[in-house]
């Protein structure tokens, strides 16, 4: 059996109330319930995506003995945050976890969708025996660089990284082998064409997410005898650019697959669904990141009591996607619950709109090309010393000649 060993979720210290970022951009409140958003991370000028790669991890790698963490053989990062057109954001990944110098060490990029592909590539070489007990870790980092210009967009967009260890010992998700369905084509929904410019086609967007989700599944039903989207999985977890973008892709595949009566789609929602929404609806979306950030939320939230399989679909814009399936255990809960994301999450300190604004001048700069460049930390000792903060952290302190330095705080 291949899967997740072990997963772990980074959103940063500092976050936003929509209600607030809503009526500080004059944005009409009454989509608030579109978005079915609460809350959304916001970056600090010490936060880039290696920082939150490192952090989202750093708990997993050191609960390893030295001998298991030196079968980590493949360390994949998955990013549209990168620093750089050539060096990837793995290989100051890879120093800073003090990974093994025998490691594969690799960036891949899809928009939202890389690291579910990684996590697939991944676990085939897992599963091939060529390295018998090895470890894989993929690592999906980001950083929000929209500011108003992206109008609603800006507020669904979150900060932070998921980290994903695979392994032979699978204690928080099995993945089923065999079982995925595929469905990609070129179009341009968004994209991130400067460093400190998103650019997105809401409407083609939307429509892309779920022509991606009825012909993924279609494609994973051909594989799989018998599946079926309404019977076949006791939960479902998605891809989350938004709350209110998953309830519409749930919407019209059980129309399509199920029961189309309201009252039994909403209740269906409400059961297999909602728990993994709880997490995204404080964090906004996490790019590739999101679907981890979405199974650790409905592992957390709705912990079973019994083995129950899960459907997965990942999405990225351009576009890529897959649905897949896996199993999860009781174990999941225990393993999952026992590193308090719910508990990190709600000890991020909110900051008011004045101050977002002020730190976007220079949180959107963190992936600007410069030679030399200084970042202190002293501003934000409130933040790195809150009592609700994770332990040791990674900081960006600065770039040497191109070279970027960082500190554990």
């Amino acid at each position: 059996m291949i899967g997740i060993e072990a997963l772990d979720v980074y959103a940063g210290l500092a976050g936003i109330g929509l209600p607030e970022l809503f009526d500080g951009r004059g944005l009409d409140r009454a989509r608030l319930a579109n978005l079915m958003m609460e809350r959304r991370s916001v970056g600090l000028p010490f936060e880039d995506p290696v920082t939150n790669a490192v952090n989202s991890a750093k708990a997993l790698v050191d609960a390893l003995d030295p001998a298991e963490r030196g079968r980590i053989e493949l360390l994949v990062t998955s990013t549209e945050s990168g620093v750089d057109y050539s060096k990837s954001v793995a290989s100051y990944v890879h120093e800073y976890l003090g990974l093994s110098r025998t490691c594969r060490v690799m960036e891949v990029k899809q928009a939202c969708y890389a690291a579910t592909g990684a996590v697939q590539l991944a676990a085939g070489y897992l599963a091939s025996g060529r390295a018998p007990g090895a470890k894989a870790l993929v690592i999906a980092t980001d950083v929000a660089v929209v500011d108003e210009y992206a109008a609603y967009a800006e507020a669904a967009t979150g900060h932070g990284a998921a980290a994903v260890l695979l392994s032979d010992t699978p204690r928080i998700m099995t993945i089923d082998p065999g079982a995925y369905g595929l469905y990609s084509y070129e179009t341009l929904d968004s994209a991130r064409p400067l460093p400190t410019l998103d650019i997105a086609d809401a409407d083609r967007s939307l429509f892309a997410y779920l022509d991606c989700l009825a012909h993924s599944f279609a494609d994973y039903a051909d594989r799989v005898d018998g599946a079926d989207f309404a019977e076949t999985f006791d939960r479902l977890v998605m891809h989350t650019p938004f709350a209110g973008l998953v309830r519409a892709g749930h919407r019209k595949m059980m129309r399509e697959h199920g029961d189309a009566q309201p009252a039994l789609i909403e209740a269906d929602f409400n059961r297999r669904v909602a728990p993994s929404l709880t997490y995204p609806r404080v964090v906004g979306n996490l790019c590739s990141g999101s679907l981890y950030l979405a199974l650790a939320s409905t592992i957390d939230t709705a912990p079973c009591q019994r083995p129950e399989r899960i459907g997965l679909f990942a999405y990225g814009s351009g576009c890529a996607s897959e649905f897949l399936s896996g199993v999860i255990t009781p174990e999941s809960g225990r393993v999952l619950g026992a590193l308090r994301i719910g508990e990190r999450l709600a000890a991020r300190r909110d900051i008011g709109f004045d101050e977002y604004v002020r730190l976007l001048k220079e949180t959107r700069a963190c992936l600007v090309p410069e030679r030399d460049r200084r970042v202190g930390t002293e501003e934000w000792a409130d933040y790195l010393d809150h009592p609700g903060r994770p332990g040791e952290l990674l900081v960006l302190t600065g770039v040497e000649d191109y070279h970027r330095r960082y500190a554990w705080r």
